[in-house]
C-alpha cells in the first residue's frame, strides 16, 4: 500500500478518535480542531518512519496526547484565561456572586496562574474543567498518586495565599 494510501486509512479511522481526545484535553473546539490538524500533519510526516514497535492506535494517541500538552503548556505560558470556557465562566460567577465586598474578593484566577506550572495545570483542569483524578492522570500522563499530591500542594498553597491577600 503507498504511503498516502495508508496516511488516507488512517485519517478515515482515527480523525473522529484524535479530535475527541484533543477536545477532551483541551476543552476548547477551535483548540481541538487545530491540534487535531497538526496532529495529523506529524502523522503524515512520520508514518513512513513507523516501525510498528507498538500499536498503530497508541503511537497515534502519544502524538496526538503530546500535542495536546505542548498546546496546553503554550497556552498556561500566555497566563491567558479565556471566558469562553464553560468551567472558567462557572468559577468567574461563583467567584463574584458571594456576600464579600466587591473590592475584598480574592483574584482567585490570578492566584491559580501564580502556582508552579505543574500544580496549576492540575488544578485548571480539575476545578475549572470538572474532571476527574483519573481524567487528569490520564491526560497529563501521570500516576493517579502524584495528580491527588499535586492538587493537595496547590490547593495549600492557594489557602496561604487567599490568608495572606485577606490580611
Amino acid at each position: 500500500m503507498a504511503s498516502d494510501q495508508q496516511f488516507e486509512a488512517v485519517l478515515a479511522t482515527y480523525q473522529n478518535k484524535v479530535f475527541r481526545l484533543c477536545y477532551a484535553m483541551l476543552g476548547d473546539r477551535a483548540a481541538a480542531e487545530e491540534t487535531a490538524q497538526d496532529v495529523f500533519v506529524r502523522i503524515w510526516k512520520a508514518l513512513p518512519g513507523y516501525r510498528g514497535e507498538s500499536s498503530l492506535s497508541t503511537w497515534i494517541y502519544a502524538i496526538a496526547r503530546n500535542a495536546c500538552l505542548t498546546s496546553l503548556k503554550a497556552r498556561a505560558s500566555r497566563h491567558a484565561v479565556s471566558l469562553e470556557n464553560p468551567g472558567v465562566l462557572a468559577a468567574a460567577e461563583r467567584a463574584t456572586s458571594g456576600t464579600i465586598a466587591p473590592d475584598r474578593r480574592p483574584d482567585i484566577l490570578r492566584l491559580v496562574g501564580e502556582l508552579p506550572e505543574n500544580y496549576r495545570r492540575v488544578v485548571l483542569l480539575y476545578h475549572m474543567e470538572e474532571r476527574s483524578y483519573e481524567e487528569v492522570a490520564l491526560m497529563l500522563d501521570l500516576p493517579l498518586g502524584t495528580v491527588k499530591t499535586w492538587l493537595h500542594r496547590a490547593r495549600r498553597q492557594l489557602a496561604v495565599a487567599l490568608v495572606e491577600e485577606q490580611t
